[in-house]
């Protein structure tokens, strides 16, 4: 069939190609000149402190049962081989070459007596910890109870808890010369507070301030990914060790990994560990911190982080809960510790 015996054709109508006159003033439009391609809108991911977060989750984190004991049946059988092996050669030494395996058996003699010392002294830390933390609960108890008798038992133990510190002498002197004038629980452990524990507060608040001054910095400054995982770990660990010693535990290897557990543990249970732009707003205005680098925000989320930590810290190492004394804020920390590193938005 041809094209003009198509129904809906005319005769003589014929398809083929079309002729399009253009205007002769109209020029085609060059590639260059096209509109640029809309892109979709999408809205600015602000830092989320991934370097605390995951060092938190790290500290936290429990090991299973199984675990626990591969490495406790794992360690048992490595220092029974070394014993073993230790034991074959030192006879067999003494054997051959009496002086020489004498001599070497001294040096291990001195060996296991250094292990047993650092044994010895980590046993204390934990002991000391612990006295520090029945202090707590036994604060707690008495101010709930209104009990004189026991407020007066754990103001003596307060006192010689510090006992030969020169940093709180002054304030052990005040607290025995007025303690006899107070009659209520609450009146005598505010006292015990404001006396002897104001100072101390002063100093973790520095310790506090430190470290998260330097977490900021090297997450800031330092591209490496488990770079900025490592120092806020071990910035954090540091801080709650010093923060205990401040307040009179005395904390071991063991013991700051133990507290570390602790202070962890209860953030990422409570989602504490966490911080929007609301908590740097202070420093930095509202907004203001989805405008900066993400390098450079990333450091002032993980300093935000650590000063939270400090805080929760201090509140598991004080030997007496805060009852007088006003409860570090988590945001003026950040105000003194991070304000160097960024101007405020009003004075931008």
């Amino acid at each position: 069939m041809s094209d003009t015996d198509r129904p809906g054709n005319k005769p003589g109508d014929r398809r083929g190609p079309v002729l399009f006159e253009l205007d002769e003033h109209t020029a085609p439009a060059a590639p260059a000149e096209a509109p640029p391609v809309p892109e979709p809108e999408v809205a600015p991911t602000l830092p989320e402190g991934r370097a605390m977060t995951t060092a938190a989750v790290l500290a936290a984190r429990r090991p299973s049962r199984l675990a626990r004991w591969f490495w406790a049946l794992l360690g048992t059988l490595i220092s029974a081989l070394v014993s073993i092996a230790a034991w074959r050669f030192v006879t067999d030494l003494i054997a051959s070459v009496p002086l020489l395996g004498y001599a070497v058996t001294a040096l291990m003699a001195l060996f296991v007596i250094v292990v047993l010392l650092i044994v010895l002294k980590e046993l204390a830390a934990l002991s000391r910890l612990a006295r520090v933390d029945a202090l707590h609960r036994a604060s707690a108890k008495a101010l709930a109870d209104e009990d004189l008798k026991a407020a007066r038992a754990v103001t003596g133990k307060l006192t010689a808890l510090y006992a030969g510190r020169d940093d709180t002498r002054w304030g052990r002197e005040r607290l025995r010369e007025r303690e006899a004038e107070i009659f209520d629980a609450s009146g005598l452990l505010g006292l015990a507070e404001t006396e002897l524990l104001a100072p101390l507060d002063a100093a973790a608040r520095r310790e506090v301030e430190a470290s998260a001054r330097q977490v900021a910095t090297v997450t800031a400054l330092v591209p490496l990914a488990l770079a900025d995982v490592a120092t806020a770990l071990g910035a954090n660990m540091r801080m709650i060790r010093r923060i205990a010693e401040i307040y009179g535990g005395r904390s071991g290897t063991l013991g700051s990994w133990r507290l570390t557990k602790a202070v962890m543990s209860h953030l990422v249970a409570t989602g504490a560990v966490a911080v929007g732009d609301d908590m740097l707003e202070p420093i930095l205005g509202g907004g203001l911190l989805g405008k900066l680098s993400r390098r450079f925000g990333e450091g002032l989320v993980n300093g935000a982080l650590t000063a939270r930590v400090g805080v929760a810290a201090i509140e598991v190492c004080r030997p007496l809960p805060f009852q007088a004394q006003k409860r570090p804020s988590v945001r003026s920390i950040i105000r003194t510790a991070l304000a160097g590193l960024v101007k405020p938005a009003d004075k931008a």
